[in-house]
């Protein structure tokens, strides 16, 4: 504010971003005359926004979802020193970032369920430097591999997994983290974060078990993503190793800008009267190597991280983070343009809910048959006049058949009582 070359170029009305027409030697963007360019969100943040106000708009209303087993990612995307390692860990006590404030509103919804369901919540930190990834939470970290599983979902092999409480406990795991990741200093930034951040929290919730017989569990993921801030070497004036981070930085975003333009191409394919209402299995899958469907999630580590928050079963939240001035006019446009792509993406949020060990459910079935059988075989019996006792000691048949009644009733208790001891 205080640079006399300064332009104030961005004005918000409810949840549309105005971006001024460019001003005399902000950029190569061509200039339209009178004409400025607007972009529709679905909620737009000012300077005079609180951390609280963010939440709530943005990662508040995925929070129940959580514990019925629907994925969760929110990341931060834009230009360097535009706030993103702010609005994502904040400054200091007195103004906590997004992460510290949803774990902590994550933890007062698992203590409301608690009552009815049994939670659990895993935790890994790690981070993209140099398209290597690294756990923040081991003191001397290695260079960690991408695996895929069975059904197309990637992990991170070998990284530390941990099992916090509380509130208290995640904040000294992220201070830990948070501490080891590398950042720089640079001409646009005095503290650039130089990798990608990514936390992940991993619930489990179970129901309490009714009737002595389990119940399916849910299982979601909530991934908090800082991403490092696009850079342009004019303006950064990096030289060596930053140099080098800066180039792997751009790579990477530039890769995730790539998988959001083929995406949102999808998306409008299925918007248009002539295009396919549904999309064939596999679509941005590596196998599709050809044609307007395929995404290159393979083109970057983080990309490949954050394929099924792009694309895939997950509700996705993405906070574009743009500076007001007109020093940054380029990075302001190309951020709002590609936030503004994002909505043009489509996913299929299912629940994961793993398979319920069918053969409980079939012992129930099994027990109920028997104490029906039971109970017609003992209203047989009773139907019997009693007359008829000394016809029937007389009658060596009866006798058999009475011992035979006998015995099939005695092993079907047995087996009955065996199954409910199962």
């Amino acid at each position: 504010r205080n640079d006399p070359k300064h332009v104030h170029i961005i004005q918000t009305l409810d949840n549309i971003v105005c971006i001024d027409p460019r001003p005399t030697g902000a950029g190569s963007i061509p200039q339209r005359r009178g004409k400025p360019h607007r972009y529709a969100f679905d909620s737009v943040f000012t300077e005079a926004a609180t951390q609280e106000d963010v939440v709530k708009e943005t990662v508040q209303p995925l929070l129940h979802g959580l514990l019925d087993g629907l994925n969760a990612t929110v990341f931060a995307y834009g230009a360097t020193g535009a706030g993103k390692t702010y609005t994502m860990m904040g400054s200091d006590n007195s103004a906590p970032g997004l992460i510290v404030l949803t774990m902590s509103k994550l933890f007062e919804a698992v203590k409301a369920a608690s009552t009815t369901r049994e939670i659990a919540l895993k935790m890994s930190y790690l981070e993209v430097y140099n398209e290597t990834i690294r756990d923040l939470l081991v003191d001397n970290p290695k260079s960690l591999e991408l695996r895929e599983g069975e059904r197309g979902e990637i992990h991170v092999h070998d990284l530390s997994e941990h099992y916090p409480t509380n509130p208290t406990e995640v904040m000294q795991l992220l201070e830990r983290g948070t501490s080891r990741r590398t950042q720089g200093a640079t001409e646009a930034n005095e503290v650039s974060s130089r990798s990608h951040a990514v936390l992940q929290i991993l619930i489990t919730t179970k129901c309490t078990p009714q009737d002595g017989v389990a119940v399916p569990v849910r299982t979601a993921k909530l991934s908090l993503i800082d991403l490092a801030g696009s850079e342009r070497a004019a303006v950064s004036q990096n030289r060596g190793v930053r140099r080098k981070e800066g180039c792997n930085i751009n790579r990477s975003l530039l890769a995730l800008g790539n998988c959001i333009n083929a995406l949102a191409k999808i998306g409008n394919k299925q918007r248009t009267p002539r295009g396919r209402t549904n999309l064939p299995a596999g679509v941005g899958t590596p196998s599709k190597r050809s044609g307007s469907d395929y995404v290159p999630y393979r083109d970057s580590k983080l990309t490949r991280m954050l394929k099924d928050s792009l694309g895939g079963n997950c509700r996705t939240v993405m906070i574009a983070n743009v500076g007001p001035s007109s020093n940054t006019y380029e990075d302001t446009h190309n951020t709002l343009k590609y936030a503004s792509q994002c909505k043009h993406i489509k996913v299929e949020v299912r629940q994961n809910v793993q398979s319920v060990q069918l053969h409980l459910s079939e012992y129930k079935a099994v027990i109920q048959k028997l104490q029906k059988e039971v109970e017609k075989l003992t209203a047989e019996k009773e139907a019997k006049p009693t007359a008829a006792a000394p016809a029937q000691r007389r009658d060596p048949a009866l006798k058999q058949w009475q011992q035979s009644f006998h015995a099939v009733s005695s092993q079907q208790r047995h087996d009955r009582d065996s199954l409910r001891e199962v």
